[in-house]
């Protein structure tokens, strides 16, 4: 597992169906050696990660700066039970800040989100 301890952003590489790598800064919460992150069930990590669950991902600032050694890791999109679970990780990391987040994504938009954990190797 990276060392994470310090960080609020996580880079997370996914990869397109030709193989072309996506990187992209996420916020993430860990739990027994499993990472969770969100997103919004359309975005294009959410349909990589359905497509190949192979994955890698180093600490990073909020622009997705690398600042650590790369890991592989394996990806999966949770069930509901997860979903709660990885919610309830994510609330306590980021607080306020998310939950705001959540009322306008979630509650006045409508928006469907995903939660994904993630397993490094």
């Amino acid at each position: 597992m990276p060392d994470l301890a310090n960080h609020k952003y996580l880079c997370l590489e996914s990869y397109r169906k030709t193989g072309v790598p996506v990187r992209t800064p996420v916020w993430f919460a860990e739990d027994d050696g499993r990472l969770y992150i969100y997103s919004l069930a359309e975005a294009g990590k959410v349909k990589r990660i359905r497509n190949n669950p192979r994955v890698r991902i180093a600490p990073c600032d909020a622009r997705g700066r690398v600042l650590g050694e790369w890991v592989d890791a394996t990806a999966k999109i949770e069930d509901p039970a997860g979903e709660n679970l990885g919610m309830k990780l994510l609330n306590k990391k980021y607080g306020l800040l998310k939950r705001i987040g959540d009322v306008f994504s979630a509650g006045l938009m409508g928006r469907k989100r995903a939660v994904i954990s993630i397993i490094p190797s």
